[in-house]
């Protein structure tokens, strides 16, 4: 076999690099996506009854295919094929992330690890939602293509530090190179298989403890990949790409962009060079991020960012059962009448109070833009349940009219919270 000429790779960025220009200090929410290898059979068994659910409508006719299938029904090896396991995973997010904005939760800042990008660039509104399925698509089948090219794994290195992995890979010569920086002591190899098993051996005589093989079909991020770059860069430059309401940070730079214009150029360069996901988590907790919510299957993220920044909360969410520990988590318990709320001081200034079901809405009488809301506050009533605000803030709009029949999660009025 032939190997692909390397791509080359920008300049490793320090091990803790400097925030750019956003506020030190700063308390916010940081979401983030998982990659290929979060997905597990029936991952969207427990969203079917959710309203977000319908997403997966809209995915399938993007894709021009059965996405609830993958979801609900696929087995382990059909997710494994690439161009299945990343629809999969993405859509799966975007459900997740759905439902999460019913809550009126909203982040400051998105990264996504691999193609968890993808999702970022949707939930940032840098990429319209049928957009990213397909982008998602065309990125699947090239890159399953260019595995069936170059045939490849991935494996975990368990306790080695950075360098010494790169010298694992060096020892080996080619056909074997660091994919993710995914956290200290947690490196992952991409690589022919034949490579990959003298990377193993290199790597435990520098002191690894372990490997810990992936459940991927290829040698993603490494130069075996190459072939894929054509079609996926077609596929980006006939997608309109905008700037995103928020920044996301990306893989291969570890910088937080704000520019659609950026890009075309990362996204090509994503495909054949390492995910700097560890320093991406230290750039965010620079920016001030202090709270990680991962969305979407698994719980990998959360594990990378418990390890990397231990003063840090973060946490998973990845079925409806937890999105009101979510919300206990940023604001205290929802009927808690009164008292400050941690979530408060959140670097996020708006939110919404959704429906907690569906009916007719009887509002407040004092229910109107101006009015000022304590955590706890009941601004009306659908039918014998209070709609409670979990925050403190301003009303900037009643997003719903008296005797107006809502569903569950609908949003019920728009507010500026307090800034803490």
């Amino acid at each position: 076999m032939t190997a692909v000429a390397p791509s080359t790779a920008p300049p490793a960025p320090a091990a803790h690099p400097a925030a750019l220009g956003a506020p030190v200090g700063a308390r916010m929410i940081a979401f983030t996506f998982p990659g290929q290898g979060s997905q597990a059979p029936g991952m969207g068994t427990s969203w079917t009854e959710h309203p977000s659910w319908e997403l997966v409508a809209e995915a399938s006719e993007a894709a021009d295919g059965d996405v609830a299938h993958l979801l609900l029904d696929a087995t382990s090896d059909e997710l494994r094929e690439t161009r299945n396991s990343q629809l999969a995973t993405v859509v799966a997010s975007l459900v997740v992330l759905d439902a999460v904005e019913r809550l009126g939760v909203q982040p400051a800042v998105y990264a996504g690890h691999s193609v968890g990008e993808y999702t970022a660039l949707v939930a940032s509104g840098a990429v319209a939602f049928e957009d990213g399925v397909r982008l998602v698509v065309e990125r699947g089948e090239a890159m399953q293509l260019a595995s069936e090219e170059h045939h490849g794994t991935m494996a975990a290195v368990i306790g080695l530090d950075d360098d010494k992995v790169e010298v694992a890979c060096e020892r080996v010569g080619e056909g074997v190179w660091v994919a993710n920086y995914n956290g200290p002591g947690d490196v992952v190899i991409a690589g022919s298989l034949a490579a990959m098993v003298e990377a193993e051996r290199a790597a435990k005589d520098l002191g690894a403890r372990r490997l810990l093989p992936l459940a991927v079909s290829g040698a993603f991020h490494t130069p075996y990949m190459a072939p894929a770059q054509d079609r996926v860069r077609k596929a980006v430059a006939a997608t309109e790409l905008r700037d995103p309401d928020l920044p996301v940070v990306a893989n291969v730079d570890a910088e937080a962009h704000s520019a659609g214009t950026d890009w075309a150029g990362l996204l090509d360069e994503q495909l054949c060079n390492p995910v700097r996901w560890r320093q991406s988590l230290y750039l965010l907790d620079d920016m001030g991020a202090t709270t990680f919510v991962e969305l979407g299957p698994g719980d990998s993220l959360t594990g990378m960012t418990k390890r990397t920044l231990p003063g840090s909360r973060s946490m998973a969410v990845s079925r409806p059962d937890q999105l009101d520990r979510l919300l206990e988590l940023l604001h205290g318990p929802v009927d808690e009448p009164s008292g400050a709320h941690e979530g408060e001081h959140l670097f996020a200034t708006e939110r919404v109070v959704v429906s907690p079901a569906a009916g007719l809405f009887a509002p407040a009488p004092a229910l109107a833009a101006g009015l000022a809301l304590e955590p706890g506050q009941v601004i009306g009533h659908v039918g014998d349940q209070p709609v409670v605000s979990p925050f403190r803030g301003t009303v900037v709009g009643v997003l719903a009219v008296a005797a107006e029949r809502v569903i569950a999660s609908q949003p019920i009025a728009w507010l500026r919270t307090a800034a803490g």
